[in-house]
């Protein structure tokens, strides 16, 4: 597996979190983040089951330019397939 680093948090107090890759086979995108308050994720499961296997995650807004990088990438890629 390849991923490429597109970036962390800015303003990230350990310069460790949140972050944002691209997978560079597939294009699919990874994110870590701060797991979600309970009232966010019970908020979510409105919405529907959250399996063992998946998570929410909270990234902050700063982070846009980072996740539409990794987007724009990940659909180029997506299109060469």
């Amino acid at each position: 597996m390849a991923l490429r680093f597109v970036g962390k948090d800015p303003n990230s107090d350990t310069g460790q979190c949140p972050s944002v890759w691209v997978d560079e086979v597939s294009g699919d995108v990874l994110v870590q983040g701060w797991k979600a308050e309970p009232a966010v994720v019970a908020e979510c499961l409105k919405a529907g089951d959250i399996p063992d296997t998946e998570a929410v995650v909270r990234l902050p807004a700063r982070m846009v330019e980072l996740l539409r990088e990794a987007c724009d990438d990940a659909e180029r890629r997506r299109a060469r397939l």
